[in-house]
């Protein structure tokens, strides 16, 4: 069975589903959005992070690098992620700490045994654990159902985060075992979304249609953001989707942050967000009465 990559186990979550949760991040998604607040998250495979801001010129990566990947420029390492073999020596030998890799691989076994570790939060709180990423649905699925198998034998709660760029029999496979859907929806204009995602959005609306008409339980979550969706016919658009297609339990409104963006420096990337903005409070107000008043009675404006 393949195993995949995993990049953090957020304990005490309170933003990925009902209660109190732990959330699992999977490793690797195909879409590829302007603002993605975890761009460790993308790739399938392991990465290196570097905080070159911290580095100190002593060279200890770059006698330990055999691939000669690594020089030291201006009194800072700097490394060829072209020629770098990910071996990962130069995490071990930095002294200072600045360079880690991305992604671990659990057995289930293993992974069961941390999640169970806060069995009593999710008990006291009415939460559970959330599979998220990256992408859940474009990992194993062999892996993924025997996981979700093993914490329903168990009595938890399971909800999967997903974008829904994911083949359908990958929900098919998984929707009898999973209690909540937080699905990601971003905007109706296609070309929009080819633009600011990078693939069509053809597929996650037929797949979020083919769980409400399984009656699986759909918490839908817009992050909203200026200029991509936060305007009066991108928010039209996607309220008159979800009133005529989608059985929607809550709604989640979710307004631009770039947190993450950091994390794009650490890894030779591009941050293609930085001219979006946060759209005021008075807007995430307006939007929410406008949900409210089409007939959505569960929304909050954040997780």
């Amino acid at each position: 069975m393949k195993i995949p990559y995993v990049i953090n186990l957020q304990k005490y979550s309170i933003h990925d589903g009902d209660g109190i949760r732990t959330t699992v991040f999977f490793k690797g998604c195909l879409l590829s959005c302007w603002w993605c607040h975890n761009p460790e998250s993308q790739s399938y495979e392991q990465d290196l992070m570097v905080d070159e801001e911290k580095c100190t010129g002593c060279g200890s990566c770059v006698d330990i690098c055999t691939n000669s990947s690594i020089s030291l420029f201006k009194g800072r390492a700097k490394t060829n992620m072209k020629s770098c073999t990910l071996c990962f020596d130069c995490v071990d030998g930095c002294i200072y700490n600045n360079r880690h890799f991305v992604g671990k691989q659990f057995k289930i076994e293993e992974l069961v045994k941390e999640l169970e570790k806060d069995k009593q939060f999710y008990e006291d709180s009415q939460g559970g654990i959330t599979l998220s990423g990256g992408e859940v649905m474009t990992q194993p699925m062999d892996y993924i159902e025997e996981l979700i198998k093993k914490l329903k034998r168990k009595g938890y709660n399971v909800a999967i985060d997903t974008c829904g760029y994911a083949p359908t029999e990958n929900f098919k496979r998984l929707l009898k075992y999973v209690d909540t859907f937080l699905y990601d929806v971003k905007v109706m204009n296609d070309e929009k979304h080819k633009k600011y995602m990078g693939k069509s959005n053809e597929l996650i609306l037929h797949n979020l249609k083919f769980i409400s008409d399984n009656n699986g339980k759909i918490n839908i979550r817009i992050p909203i953001i200026y200029p991509v969706n936060s305007d009066e016919e991108s928010i039209d658009e996607i309220i008159d989707y979800l009133k005529k297609n989608i059985k929607v339990e809550k709604v989640n409104l979710l307004p631009y942050h770039n947190t993450g963006s950091s994390k794009y420096v650490k890894l030779q990337k591009e941050y293609r967000g930085k001219d979006f903005e946060a759209p005021t409070k008075e807007r995430m107000e307006e939007i929410a009465d406008k949900f409210r008043s089409n007939g959505f009675i569960n929304i909050k404006i954040g997780g």
